[in-house]
């Protein structure tokens, strides 16, 4: 993956304080991530960094639509994301992100690319098992749903379960406890 240079801030020159970054993220983005699991992507990505005398702190929201294919009908929809993640940027001897919410910059760096915390927000974000809104409501009309429901099994119902032949050894045991 090569590094996104507009998702790069240089945080030397920048004051003490809180500083505001916004992005734009389409379906480029993803490419660059070689990840096509989206039809389509309209996500605002805010970003609010805190610079502090030994420490940065930034805060990353997103919020927007992301059109993906339900995993019941194959059918496209819009899937709205909504999501907050706080990360900490410490300074240290070497490079180590082995916690989710905190990066160890070697001493003496300048900037940081926040590409991938945002590509990982927003594919975090969506829901493991994507539906379409229509099929929760019943107002999708869809082929692919209505052979979900011809090749669903059937619910037993009392009439079948009255019909249903038991084995007459049993019977003959039943009947056994019952002339006690």
């Amino acid at each position: 993956m090569k590094p996104l240079k507009e998702y790069t801030i240089q945080f030397v020159g920048l004051k003490l304080g809180k500083h505001h970054f916004d992005y734009q993220i389409d379906k480029t983005f993803f490419e660059h991530f070689e990840y096509d699991d989206f039809n389509d992507v309209d996500v605002k990505a805010e970003l609010l960094l805190e610079k502090k005398t030994t420490l940065l702190e930034i805060q990353f929201r997103i919020s927007g639509s992301i059109n993906v294919n339900c995993d019941l009908t194959n059918e496209p929809y819009d899937q709205s994301v909504d999501d907050v993640f706080n990360l900490v940027v410490k300074f240290g001897k070497e490079f180590n992100d082995d916690y989710e919410d905190i990066v160890v910059l070697p001493h003496g760096e300048f900037e940081i690319n926040v590409a991938q915390y945002i590509y990982e927000l927003i594919v975090l974000s969506l829901p493991a098992k994507r539906i379409h809104p229509g099929v929760n409501d019943g107002t999708l009309n869809s082929d692919i749903l209505k052979r979900l429901e011809e090749l669903s099994p059937k619910q037993a119902t009392k009439e079948n379960e009255s019909i249903e032949e038991t084995d007459p050894r049993w019977d003959k045991l039943k009947k056994l406890l019952t002339d006690k």
